[in-house]
């Protein structure tokens, strides 16, 4: 494989990670309150159909993306008040949010555009195109410094970069603000975060609501950015690897985003393998390079994640004592 190719398939693991980078910092803020959230997958679903069928109905993509953010939010609230208000069983609650999502997303597709579920393929104006950095393409030619500013540094979309960008924010929001530290507590020891005058279901509920904004961004990635359209299921698991990608950086932003980027890697290579022929002669079955970013996730959780401790107060809900 030569220089460029390893460029492009770098630059292609960023594209990959985008939605779980989104989905894992919304995770991880839910789950450091206390709030389990295996529905990271169903919000993304439904933010992906919202921002699709929005653009295409409306044709602008903003309209898309707040589509996308509040449906999304107004899931995580249904989530919120299912864990938190009703004192529900959050796992439960979570499968119900997906199950919810995947077939609310068929049955408004199909009514809205009577195309299996589907939306109309997006034009260009309503989509997130790439953005192409000043003198991108003269430094393209430029040796080794030249494929790296022009295809790994520009050449993306504006949710790319925006995604990169959450990393620091939730390390600064979790780790240096006043709001982190609360939020630290209650996801540690309510209790004591109780007897000190926190609310602990009012800061759960907006640890909730950080987690719907950001998975509606994941969804109006997939749907305006990544593809031209919304498609039956198209998140394939990655709200689920997600949550793998946050247990594997052991909810911390940084490790967090570096799992991200090992799965998107994973996906890229994957691509790249179709097709190819080991040993000149056997070609790698399609459905085994396509699986093999799942085996291989497992196979890392499994056998080089160590111990992961959760935050102790994690999917329990919390009662307030008389």
């Amino acid at each position: 494989m030569d220089f460029d190719a390893v460029i492009l398939t770098f630059a292609a693991t960023l594209r990959l990670a985008t939605p779980l980078i989104f989905c894992a910092m919304a995770g991880l803020l839910s789950e450091r309150s206390g709030i389990v959230d295996i529905g990271l997958e169903g919000k993304m679903l439904a933010g992906a159909f919202a921002a699709a069928a929005v653009a295409s109905l409306t044709g602008s993509v903003w309209l898309g993306l707040v589509a996308a953010i509040a449906i999304s939010v107004f899931i995580a609230l249904i989530h919120g008040y299912a864990c938190i208000t009703q004192k529900g069983n959050q796992v439960v609650s979570g499968v119900a949010v997906n199950i919810l999502a995947s077939g609310l997303a068929i049955v408004a597709g199909t009514a809205l555009f009577n195309q299996g579920g589907q939306t109309p393929s997006l034009p260009k104006e309503a989509r997130f195109l790439s953005l192409n950095w000043p003198g991108a393409v003269a430094m393209e030619q430029v040796p080794v410094l030249g494929p790296i500013y022009a295809h790994l540094i520009s050449g993306h979309n504006l949710l790319v970069y925006v995604a990169l960008l959450t990393v620091p924010l939730t390390h600064w929001l979790v780790n240096e603000t006043r709001f982190g530290l609360r939020l630290r507590a209650v996801g540690e020891k309510p209790e004591a975060a109780d007897t000190a005058g926190i609310s602990v279901a009012w800061l759960r509920y907006r640890a909730v609501l950080l987690c719907g904004l950001l998975t509606g961004f994941a969804g109006a990635y997939l749907s305006t950015a990544q593809n031209a359209a919304f498609t039956r299921d198209m998140t394939a698991g990655q709200g689920f690897i997600a949550l793998a990608a946050m247990i594997f950086g052991k909810w911390r932003p940084w490790p967090t985003l570096g799992a991200c980027l090992l799965f998107g890697l994973l996906d890229a290579i994957a691509i790249r393998l179709q097709g190819v022929k080991v040993f000149g002669t056997i070609q790698v079955p399609v459905q085994l390079v396509q699986a093999s970013p799942y085996i291989l996730t497992v196979l890392l959780l499994a056998g080089f994640i160590g111990k992961a401790v959760a935050p102790k107060a994690s999917g329990i809900p919390y009662v307030k004592e008389r």
